[in-house]
């Protein structure tokens, strides 16, 4: 059932969230006007659960509907979904089916999700269908319009360029062993001093070889994790081979069975390890130390329980995490995005830089695509939203019926 939102309601509002869920919307976030909420609750083609909220401004039907969502992430209360449903939009903020939840996150799953969404948004009667990407939410609506050409625009706010390849910067290369958490290769560890290191909240400073080093070990790193997992992978398949080959109810039969259904999951320690994060002189931009996903010490957040793909199985590594096989790459997508597109990049991001978000805009494919940078606002915009829903909105009057 639709309601309305008074300008004191706080429902959907709240004070600040712990690290990493940033994209809520905060007090100074409510709109100006009154707005409507709508829950949704969608089932995809190959019977996946969408669900997610509605916002539109009260009274009417928009033209233009503006769908976002993240692999993992819950966008139905996006700090976006109120301001562009106050300028007029219909804003529908929703939840792939990995919510909370990206052990088994298949990228081409979450495409058939953002397919899902735009449908109805399209037998609701919009005239044209917006993606809006936000962090990784950025590479899955890219993905989604290179790959089905869905969508009738991108923009792009704080879009990293792909999740595997964010963790071609984060992941730690020193780890010696991939079974053990504190097994360390000392000459690659961003954490000893005798590389650079300094305790927070000391600024450190890595030497521009020993970088270069760090960053291919990094790869080599990824690169043996890809390994072990098509591994299994090739394993799992030859298994479901053999057992259509046996005698059906043996013993063998049974046992190479299980073996082609099993679900092995691979433990990734160390994951918030980019020297960045601790080094301002690198790709220098308005950041402050640290990283959003620390609180506040990377150091400590790199060996506890923060950090990103700590359990996966085999198949969600190479299709979201892994920067050397996952499709959902932006430097790959970019150029199959073809309608009109806007990027924002934050200035005071800690997790992407300046120029990455160059990078991705020069590849898009679209003729018409415009770029806005933002000075000093972070991550999540905090401080910044208005404006940033400010610079969305112009760029949609231009092009889109509300």
């Amino acid at each position: 059932m639709a309601d309305s939102l008074p300008l004191d309601a706080d429902a959907h509002l709240g004070g600040t969230r712990p690290a990493g869920f940033g994209y809520w919307p905060l007090a100074q976030d409510a709109p100006t006007v009154a707005v409507q909420r709508e829950s949704i609750r969608l089932v995809s083609p190959d019977g996946a659960l969408v669900r997610g909220l509605l916002w539109t401004p009260a009274g009417r039907q928009p033209s233009t509907a503006i769908v976002l969502t993240h692999p993992r992430a819950d966008f139905s209360v996006h700090y976006a979904c109120p301001l562009l449903a106050a300028a007029g939009y219909a804003v529908f903020g929703f939840a792939t089916r990995y919510l909370n939840n990206d052990i088994d996150c298949l990228h081409d799953k979450c495409v058939v999700d953002v397919a899902t969404a735009v449908a109805e948004m399209r037998r609701r009667g919009a005239e044209a269908v917006i993606l809006f990407g936000n962090s990784g939410g950025g590479s899955l609506m890219a993905l989604a319009q290179a790959e089905r050409s869905l969508g009738d625009g991108w923009v792009g706010v704080a879009a990293h360029p792909g999740e595997g390849v964010f963790m071609l910067q984060v992941i730690d290369p020193s780890v010696a062993d991939e079974h053990d958490p504190f097994g360390t290769v000392d000459e690659l560890d961003m954490y000893h001093p005798d590389n650079g290191w300094r305790p927070w909240p000391e600024p450190c400073h890595y030497a521009p070889a020993w970088l270069a080093r760090y960053r291919q070990a990094q790869r080599d790193r990824v690169a043996r994790i890809d390994t072990v997992a098509k591994a299994a992978l090739a394993d799992q398949e030859r298994s479901r081979r053999l057992a259509s080959e046996l005698e059906r109810g043996s013993l063998s039969w049974r046992q190479e069975r299980a073996r082609g259904v099993a679900t092995r999951y691979l433990t990734i320690y160390r994951t918030l390890a980019d020297p960045a994060y601790l080094d301002l002189d690198i790709d220098p931009d308005d950041r402050p130390l640290g990283s959003l996903f620390a609180a506040p010490d990377p150091f400590e957040a790199n060996y506890g329980r923060a950090g990103l793909a700590r359990t996966m199985t085999d198949r969600g590594w190479l299709s979201t995490w892994s920067g050397l096989s996952s499709h959902a790459r932006l430097a790959d997508t970019a150029p199959g995005v073809t309608v009109p597109s806007l990027l924002v990049h934050p200035l005071a991001d800690t997790e992407i830089r300046r120029w990455q978000a160059q990078e991705v805009f020069d590849n898009l494919g679209a003729q018409d695509k415009s770029l806005e940078m933002l000075p000093g606002a972070p991550h999540y915009l905090e401080g910044h939203r208005r404006v940033a829903m400010d610079l969305v909105v112009s760029w949609l009057e231009a092009r889109f019926p509300r």
